[in-house]
């Protein structure tokens, strides 16, 4: 959930952002200068990363890392002003039927609406973030038919968690044609900044 100084109003989809990707290099320099050695790979993720797809104005961010508990990152993170989000799902994830664990970093108050996903570098959850991300970049049907769902269901349910809660199986049936696209094509995660 939000903390309550990011809610500003109902949920909103916008049209595809050009500047989105440079909002996210903005963020992903900071987080590299500061993470050093946590941070193995840093990719821009979520629906702000595939061009032409309609999204929240929120840039989604990964970082790999090879420990959720290595010494200082959430001290780091808290340094920066980032705050971390004590929601169980922001703890635990499941991906493609697989739990995994990850820690979550909203922004500075004041700052540019973002999340900081922490995941570890092969973990299924790093790679499902990305397979979502570049099945919708190559297939020009899914991410019309995924933006569109997404515009429809934000007129249509303006509560925040409610639209999470009603997305959510809608992606596992998108992963499902990802995964496939996975299998026919040979695709692997990038191995570093994406």
């Amino acid at each position: 959930m939000p903390f309550a100084d990011e809610i500003h109003g109902s949920v909103s989809v916008l049209d595809y952002q050009a500047d989105w990707p440079d909002e996210f290099e903005l963020i992903a320099g900071k987080l590299v200068a500061a993470l050093g050695h946590h941070a193995l790979a840093v990719d821009h993720v979520g629906s702000t990363s595939v061009p032409g797809l309609p999204a929240k104005d929120c840039i989604d961010v990964q970082v790999r890392t090879a420990d959720l508990d290595g010494d200082g990152l959430v001290e780091t993170m808290e340094g920066l002003g980032f705050r971390l989000r004590p929601e169980p799902w922001n703890v635990l994830e499941t991906s493609s039927g697989t739990e995994s664990r990850k820690r979550v970093f909203a922004p500075p108050v004041g700052a540019r609406s973002c999340n900081i996903h922490f995941r570890l570098f092969d973990g299924p959850n790093a790679r499902y973030a990305l397979l979502f991300r570049d099945y919708l970049r190559t297939d020009a049907a899914a991410r019309a038919g995924w933006g569109a769902f997404k515009q429809r269901l934000a007129v249509s349910v303006s509560d925040w968690a409610d639209y999470g809660q009603i997305k959510a199986p809608a992606t596992e049936v998108l992963i499902a044609g990802a995964e496939r696209w996975a299998r026919e094509t040979g695709w692997s995660p990038t191995p570093g900044r994406s």
